[in-house]
């Protein structure tokens, strides 16, 4: 069910809060592996810590490393549980990881920052805070901008053995299929049939059953009831109410019915107009 929308509440001007509008900001793209980790931190989370070092060569940009914390690995070491730390010298036996999980990500990765201008661009970080979802006004969100884009960088990760664990990893989860063959290990008590065998014997049990003559009143009368309450049959039907087999019903129904060979009752039987007898409208009404 769709809710209407509002379009003069939806593009109505808003107030929006430039006070931070001054603030120097970075503009870093990180890793998906690194981002999705992000999204489940709480606000106020650490979620790693960044390294920079002067560089002794004159005119040569600093070297930026930063190093992610394992999100999950804070959460069970603030919970007060023991972790489980996933090193580089135990992955000789690793288990797959089922496809659609996050492989495990190492405690810590290293990335290094490569820096670049912003050049003549004006960018700026905006924000968006959600409304109360028990409001009825569903436009009343908060606009602020954030600060201005001083330095765009890109996260690249450091190739080490922790970051050869986690590729190895994401590669198993992304080659595990989704339908595993498993070996029950007790007997199954119902075994499959076979398609086949199940057609032959229908076969064999159609063959066996012949229809039998029966005496040719009782045909009558079946024939004589069926048409009261039709006029017109096919042999098929006639077939199914009668049990008969063809060439016997035939022979019947050549004494009593005529067979139309013109539409609008075209292929089928009718009864000869001397054992007719249809109630009129008047007989119907009256009764």
């Amino acid at each position: 069910m769709s809710v209407p929308i509002d379009l003069e509440k939806a593009h109505a001007p808003k107030d929006v809060d430039v006070s931070a509008a001054g603030r120097g900001v970075w503009l870093v793209k990180v890793p998906k592996y690194v981002s999705q980790q992000w999204k489940t931190c709480p606000p106020g989370t650490d979620v790693g810590k960044l390294k920079i070092s002067k560089s002794k060569i004159p005119n040569k940009k600093p070297d930026i490393v930063f190093s992610t914390f394992n999100v999950s690995e804070k959460k069970t070491i603030s919970s007060g549980q023991s972790p489980s730390v996933t090193s580089a010298s135990s992955s000789s036996a690793s288990s797959i990881v089922p496809l659609g999980q996050v492989p495990k990500v190492p405690l810590t990765q290293n990335h290094k920052f490569l820096v670049t201008n912003v050049g003549n661009q004006k960018l700026v970080v905006m924000s968006q805070a959600r409304p109360d979802p028990n409001s009825s006004d569903s436009f009343s969100d908060k606009l602020c901008v954030e600060g201005k884009v001083m330095q765009r960088a890109e996260c690249h990760p450091i190739v080490d053995s922790n970051y050869r664990l986690l590729k190895r990893e994401q590669m198993q989860a992304h080659n595990t299929p989704q339908r595993q063959m498993k070996v029950v290990p007790m007997s199954v008590p119902h075994k499959p049939i076979r398609e086949r065998i199940i057609y032959n014997e229908d076969k064999k049990a159609k063959k066996t059953d012949k229809r039998s003559r029966a005496e040719k009143n009782k045909v009558m009368d079946v024939l004589f009831n069926a048409f009261e309450k039709h006029q017109f049959y096919n042999i098929k039907d006639l077939m199914g109410i009668t049990k008969q087999p063809v060439p016997y019903l035939k022979e019947i129904l050549k004494e009593i019915c005529n067979y139309n060979v013109t539409a609008p009752h075209k292929h089928m039987w009718e009864l000869k107009p001397e054992f007719r007898h249809y109630k009129s409208a008047d007989e119907k009404g009256s009764t």
